[in-house]
């Protein structure tokens, strides 16, 4: 499989993720500037976290624009795979590849910690490597992680199967007590319809390094490799 990480003024877990897929993955990985169009190469392309064009007017608001993303959509239309994590996941959905928005969270702070989360579907290719409501930990960073939707969308949302994470407490439970900050139905992360595209805040790059004492990012990129064939 050969991965292509988007790299936006601004991007500052590109490289994270290029560590992960190049490295400890082995996998052939390109990185993509915001200004390129042809990624007809690339099987799964991932938008990093970081603070795309200094997260001017709004996270992810100016990166929607770049010439890149016109080809991730044309790239995620053929049914193949997009990641988008942090800041990536807020350029999905300001993209229109993925619904809602991400906004400030509830308590208005800036959250960096380790949480709880449950995998609420493990039938995907980002997921199968994983068990039924496994509760994992993995690391987020963010000021504007809050999951937003309209009620009509969070009922879609629901209805459809398309949420793939949600924050919880230590034991699976989801409640507010495991809610970090505030995102609707504890929303961690979803998938589109087709489920190749797929957003999420947390990082499951800074989970999937046994030197960081925590793999459970790991099982994400397990599972795309055990999904399609492996680059050598």
């Amino acid at each position: 499989m050969k991965f292509g990480v988007l790299v936006f003024p601004g991007s500052n877990c590109d490289r994270d993720i290029v560590t992960v897929t190049s490295g400890i993955m082995q996998q052939p990985t390109r990185m993509i500037w915001h200004e390129e169009t042809d990624i007809s190469d690339i099987d799964t392309i991932v938008v990093p976290g970081g603070f795309s064009y200094g997260d001017y007017l709004r996270c992810g608001a100016i990166a929607r624009f770049a010439p890149v993303m016109q080809a991730v959509k044309q790239h995620a239309a053929q049914g193949k795979y997009v990641l988008g994590i942090c800041n990536g996941f807020q350029i999905l959905t300001e993209s229109g590849l993925l619904p809602g928005a991400l906004v400030r969270n509830r308590d208005l702070h800036f959250i960096c910690d380790r949480v709880p989360l449950r995998v609420e579907r493990n039938d995907l290719a980002w997921t199968n490597a994983y068990q039924p409501h496994q509760v994992i930990s993995l690391p987020i960073a963010h000021g504007e992680g809050c999951y937003y939707a309209d009620p009509a969308t969070l009922k879609s949302l629901e209805a459809n199967n398309q949420i793939v994470w949600r924050y919880c407490d230590a034991q699976g439970n989801v409640n507010e007590a495991g809610n970090p900050n505030g995102s609707l139905n504890n929303i961690a992360g979803i998938c589109n319809r087709e489920g190749n595209v797929l957003g999420m805040m947390p990082h499951p790059e800074r989970a999937a390094d046994i030197v960081l004492g925590n793999t459970d990012g790991k099982g994400l990129f397990d599972s795309l490799l055990a999904k399609l064939p492996v680059s050598v």
